[in-house]
């Protein structure tokens, strides 16, 4: 068997882009969790000195303390946004990342089958059961790829009604 020279610079270029989409994907979610932490820590500032303002401005006591204590409500709320946010940002990085590799692991396929098919017309007499060995090889990786998607899946949906629920009980106790 000759090795094409095309289809390797072919399979060489497809790598490179695919390493550069991975990194491009991982690098605008920093972006964004970079962007939502500046903000943040943004508005947690400019509220802590508004708060403060106010519980000094106070004329007694009792008012300072009515209004700390209507401070902390506004705080739950941003901490549960916040968290949604970077939630929401983690899971439609994974949500790609994931497209990603599908993609690529059905290329991957598609290639191996094509090889194989090769292999097998151009096989010596008597390597049927080689072949045979790296067909069921083949099949038990596309399976184990099709257990190892639907278990991330399902991890990805319990996880989703785990934060669903987090932000539910925050958002009661913060009432």
């Amino acid at each position: 068997m000759t090795i094409n020279t095309e289809q390797f610079a072919a399979a060489n270029k497809a790598t490179v882009d695919s390493l550069l989409s991975v990194a491009n994907t991982a690098l605008a979610s920093a972006e964004r969790i970079a962007a939502l932490n500046l903000n943040t820590a943004r508005s947690v500032l400019e509220d802590t000195v508004s708060g403060a303002k106010s519980v000094l401005g106070a004329k007694d006591p009792k008012e300072a303390l009515s209004i700390q204590a209507s401070l902390s409500k506004p705080n739950v709320d941003k901490a549960v946004a916040y968290s949604k946010s970077v939630y929401e940002i983690t899971t439609q990085t994974q949500e790609e990342l994931a497209k990603m590799v599908q993609a690529q692991f059905g290329d991957f396929q598609k290639s191996v089958a094509g090889m194989l098919e090769t292999v097998a017309k151009s096989a010596p007499a008597g390597s049927e059961g080689a072949v045979a060995a790296m067909q069921s090889a083949i099949a038990a990786a596309n399976s184990a790829f099709g257990n190892m998607s639907t278990a991330a899946k399902q991890f990805s949906e319990t996880a989703q009604a785990n934060i669903s629920s987090a932000v539910k009980a925050a958002t009661k106790a913060g009432k």
